[in-house]
């Protein structure tokens, strides 16, 4: 792994992988919580590691059916990657409209569906339970977010 301050401090060796596909309905945002909580559950994270990684999901699994598929069902595609060291990548990501400005988009309060009462937190909470949050976005094609939490109890 890399020293801590350096770009890719987040790359270790994968020890084990799950993916799981799910339409995006919003009922599947319970199901794509509770599956990725398992699955990381074998690193035997502390409680409030497991409920940071469920709450980061649960907004950017959202954000696909909210923001990305609007209201239109696609899927919503979730990589699972637990690492030595105790790192966790997750990677959430649809093939909806895209984001047409990320770095807007990731500012507080921001919001493209101000009507329905979205608080545009979505971004700034993911990061504020995750260590890295790194988010690429085309118009037309789509947004992968990925979230990585570094497990303390490791």
């Amino acid at each position: 792994m890399k020293p801590k301050g350096s770009k890719n401090s987040f790359t270790a060796e994968v020890i084990n992988e799950m993916s799981l596909k799910l339409p995006s309905l919003s009922v599947n945002e319970g199901m794509a919580r509770a599956a990725v909580a398992a699955f990381c559950a074998q690193l035997d994270p502390e409680a409030t590691e497991l409920a940071d990684i469920k709450c980061a999901v649960s907004e950017a699994v959202t954000n696909c059916i909210v923001h990305g598929y609007r209201n239109t069902i696609g899927i919503i595609y979730i990589t699972v990657k637990l690492c030595r060291e105790g790192i966790v990548r997750i990677d959430i990501r649809d093939k909806g409209c895209g984001i047409e400005d990320v770095k807007q988009a990731r500012q507080p309060l921001y919001t493209t569906d101000a009507e329905n009462e979205r608080s545009g937190m979505g971004f700034t909470v993911m990061e504020s339970f995750c260590d890295k949050v790194r988010v690429y976005s085309a118009c037309g094609r789509g947004t992968t977010v990925t979230l990585f939490k570094r497990l303390r109890g490791r």
